[in-house]
This record gives structure tokens, C-alpha cells and sequence, in this order.
């Protein structure tokens, strides 16, 4: 593996935290208390080895650049613009919903759960379309 293939990499970390996530919201509808602890836990390791393989890649390759004109740029820089600050607000929230969840303090817990995790699946979506538009459908030109 070399550092070219972790926007795939990350791409897959994103989508696995996004179904761990959607698993853990319904097992908690659900009522299955460990079932949902599991999924989140799960979403929560996804997730941190994608920012880890993140950084790793944007250490190596600073920038990709989205070079498609038209309607296909507009609609890539609304999706980048609405995930990137929702990105770096998402490591605190996720934080703070999961702190109160280990200390047993269930009413904390969900207050900033009905917050974080519609953020947490937005990013975790975006994420995905990101690399999808950045490199599968719309890939830079080769010189």
C-alpha cells in the first residue's frame, strides 16, 4: 500500500463509520442499549483510524484540486465548504456526547447525542461524496 491509495482507504473508513452509526441510532431506538454501545464504539475506532490515515495522506499530499468546471465544481465546493467545519467541529462533540455515555450520565449524553450525531453522519457522508467526486467521477487530469 502506498500513500495513493489512502483517499480509497479513507473513503471506505467513512462509509463503515457511516453504517456503524446508522446501526447504533437504530439499535438505541430500538432499545438495545448494548447493541448500540457496540455500534457507536465501533464508528468511534472507524473513525479515528480514518482521521489518522487522513492526516498521514495529507502530510504527504497537500492538495488535490477538483479541475471540473460547470455545475459538477459548484456543487463539490458547496459539499467541501459544509463538511470541512463541521469536520473539525465533530472531534469535540463526539467528545462530549461520549464522555457522559462512559460516566453513566445517560441525560447528558443524549442532549448532545441529538446534536453530534446527525453532524457525525453528515461529515461521515460528505466525506465519502468528497472522494467520490474528487477521484472517481470527476478525477484530476493526468499530465
Amino acid at each position: 500500500m502506498t500513500v495513493s491509495d489512502l483517499p480509497a482507504v479513507n473513503a471506505s473508513l467513512n462509509a463503515l463509520s457511516t453504517v456503524f452509526i446508522c446501526l447504533g441510532l437504530a439499535a438505541i431506538k430500538a432499545e438495545r442499549k448494548q447493541a448500540h454501545a457496540a455500534c457507536m464504539i465501533a464508528a468511534l475506532v472507524t473513525s479515528t483510524f480514518f482521521l489518522a490515515s487522513y492526516l498521514t495522506y495529507h502530510f504527504h499530499v497537500p492538495t488535490t484540486l477538483f479541475t471540473h468546471p460547470g455545475w459538477p465544481k459548484t456543487i463539490y465546493f458547496f459539499i467541501l465548504f459544509t463538511h470541512i467545519p463541521l469536520a473539525a467541529a465533530i472531534v469535540p462533540l463526539v467528545c462530549v456526547t461520549v464522555i457522559p455515555a462512559l460516566r453513566a450520565r445517560y441525560d447528558r449524553h443524549r442532549k448532545w447525542a441529538k446534536i453530534t450525531a446527525p453532524l457525525w453522519l453528515y461529515v461521515s457522508v460528505t466525506g465519502v461524496l468528497v472522494y467520490l467526486m474528487l477521484y472517481v467521477w470527476y478525477p484530476p487530469v493526468q499530465r
